[in-house]
């Protein structure tokens, strides 16, 4: 195991980003990387990852339930993340994991935060219950341009992705908000570029948060 890998023992790191960033993918291979190298590694999603998530997750993205008003939809997306925290973030750390979330609060802040309208300070209050203290060292902010995204999506789309342009360009706003108000916990990731390309700029910034700019910080469960 390298030292990056063993840096990252007990660590939490989120994936976020617009619809059609290819996040997806990156974590796929961001998680590969690390198994190889001997690393466990607890990969959850957001909502779902949990057998309770994942029946919310169901409620949130089917496209017959329009008329969900906007604070249900984040309360849900909370409900989901605090059994996710309780039943898998948290033992994951306690026994040394890498954890990688798909998704975090971070996806809360920009889509029912900036894009819907739901003040960023209640969303944060609703968050600290959600979460119990159990924050990502490190989210990952995978941003794409409107055009790119959009080539990238599922002709099926999901309630969400259903939302239309100018919406999802208030999410990357706000996805680009968050990491000038908290840098020391974000990083932007150029995703137009390549997958390799931005698999090696995914990496470069994992090992210089972890390894040169803070070391020994983690969470304490």
């Amino acid at each position: 195991m390298d030292v990056l890998a063993q840096s990252l023992s007990g660590q939490f790191v989120a994936f976020d980003g617009p619809d059609g960033s290819g996040k997806s993918t990156q974590i796929r291979r961001f998680v590969e990387h690390f198994r190889a190298q001997g690393l466990v590694v607890r990969e959850v999603r957001e909502p779902g990852g949990t057998a309770i998530g994942e029946q919310v997750r169901t409620i949130l993205l089917d496209p017959i339930n329009e008329a969900m008003t906007l604070p249900c939809e984040m309360l849900l997306y909370m409900a989901s993340r605090a059994q996710l925290v309780e039943q898998e973030i948290k033992p994951a750390l306690k026994q040394g994991e890498l954890v990688i979330a798909d998704r975090f609060v971070s996806a809360t802040l920009a889509y029912q935060g900036t894009a819907g309208g739901i003040p960023v300070e209640w969303i944060q209050q609703v968050a600290e219950v959600a979460v119990a203290g159990c924050w990502p060292s490190l989210t990952l902010i995978l941003d794409v341009d409107d055009q790119t995204a959009a080539g990238r999506l599922n002709p099926l789309l999901d309630r969400m992705e259903l939302k239309g342009r100018a919406f999802h360009a208030k999410v990357r706003e706000g996805f680009l908000e968050q990491a000038q108000t908290w840098p020391e916990r974000y990083c932007v990731i150029d995703a137009k570029e390549s997958e390799d390309n931005v698999r090696k700029a995914v990496l470069e910034a994992v090992e210089n948060r972890f390894l040169h700019e803070n070391p020994a910080k983690k969470l304490e469960i």
